[in-house]
């Protein structure tokens, strides 16, 4: 058994994932958050598993890995987590748009995605529900669902009571101690001083800050977004549980949603990388009027604007993911997409921290490392375009 004290520092889905995978090693975990647990970006995550819109070919088989992996997962944690499944569809109705679509499609139908374009009629019958209008081209993405993240992480925190671990609510660390080879020996935290073996930092959109205290660089770009929830409504959407529509002819973006178990949808606009702040009521009303029209079901519900909601992302848009040099025993855990990734960056977490495996052939191309050279100067060259600084 690993007798060691591993604190992880962010209880969002990554962190309480990586943290209940640790303490069912054996090791004595403690999961530290500055607010409540769940409270940062994993609350307002649209929570779409996919691989679909991820590239390139080595990432995307990343995350198609932590897709298979996601009924293993729930089932371990025992608990509904709102896991379902039934893919997603998008349609475009302007012709460039199409021939795009149609080349996504034919590129992940080359990595063996299962992946296909569909007509207007096969796509109303997927979703009858839905009124779809005019139909240039059309695909579905049978593999993909949709996870309650909220859900994940209680489920993460009632397994880890199991196993005695501590978890703290809104504690801030405030500092991290090093010994004369440069490993963390303690953290002070406004709690008071915590000593630890290990120390995994997940803190998401905080983790540049917390670990920046031990001199290791993690460099972000700033990425906000805005998802608004609805009323709770009867079931809307059958078969499908996650729905892309096209932006109007007014030059608005698309829309995407989804509905909760508890029958409340979620509305987002753009993609997932798009960096959108208004939060306010009227964008909201905007967003549901919207939706209305391709979800004529929808009539009746009221918009509840969401908060902006800041998103971990890595400077060049990909997982930072092992130990950092310049603190030895100081685990970095930091994503975009962590609806997605977390049963396998917490699974390849807890290989390398528990068992001091080095999961390289995987990770590789993922480690902190790449960013210890990395200045205010050469950071915009870096920059991958989901995650362009404003």
């Amino acid at each position: 058994m690993d007798t060691r004290h591993v604190v992880v520092i962010g209880a969002g889905i990554v962190g309480a994932s990586i943290a209940w995978r640790v303490a069912s090693r054996g090791a004595r975990v403690t999961l530290i958050d500055q607010n409540e647990p769940g409270s940062g970006a994993s609350s307002h995550s649209f929570a779409w598993i996919n691989a679909g819109a991820k590239e390139p070919v080595g990432y995307h088989n990343l995350n198609r890995r932590s897709l298979e992996m996601w009924p293993r997962f729930a089932d371990a944690l025992d608990e509904d987590v709102g896991l379902r499944w039934g893919g997603k569809v998008a349609w475009e109705a302007d012709p460039e748009a199409a021939r795009a679509l149609v080349s996504r499609v034919e590129q992940l139908q080359s990595w063996g995605y299962p992946s296909r374009l569909v007509s207007r009629e096969e796509l109303q019958e997927l979703e009858p529900a839905l009124n779809v209008g005019v139909v240039a081209a059309a695909d579905y993405n049978e593999n993909e669902g949709q996870v309650e993240p909220q859900l994940v992480v209680d489920a993460c925190l009632n397994r880890l009571a199991e196993l005695e671990a501590s978890v703290l609510s809104n504690v801030e660390i405030i500092g991290l101690r090093k010994d004369s080879h440069d490993r963390i020996g303690s953290l002070q935290t406004t709690a008071g001083d915590m000593d630890a073996d290990l120390v995994v930092v997940a803190a998401g959109t905080a983790t540049t800050a917390v670990a920046a205290m031990a001199g290791v660089n993690v460099p972000q770009a700033e990425s906000p977004g805005v998802v608004i929830r609805t009323t709770p409504m009867p079931p809307l959407l059958y078969n499908v549980p996650v729905v892309y529509v096209p932006p109007l002819e007014d030059g608005r973006r698309e829309i995407h949603l989804r509905q909760c178990p508890d029958g409340r949808l979620m509305i987002g606009e753009g993609d997932q990388e798009s960096l959108a702040e208004d939060d306010t009521q009227a964008h909201a009303d905007d967003l549901l009027a919207r939706a209305c029209q391709h979800l004529p079901g929808l009539e009746g519900a009221s918009a509840v604007p969401v908060p902006v909601g800041w998103r971990p992302m890595p400077l060049d848009g990909y997982p930072v993911m092992g130990f950092a040099p310049q603190a030895p025993n100081l685990y970095v855990a930091l994503t975009h997409s962590g609806v997605t990734l977390a049963p396998v960056l917490s699974q390849l977490a807890a290989l390398e921290i528990c068992d001091g495996a080095r999961a390289d052939t995987v990770l590789g191309p993922y480690r902190p490392e790449r960013f210890a050279g990395v200045t205010p100067e050469t950071a915009a060259q870096m920059a991958h375009p989901r995650a362009r600084h404003r």
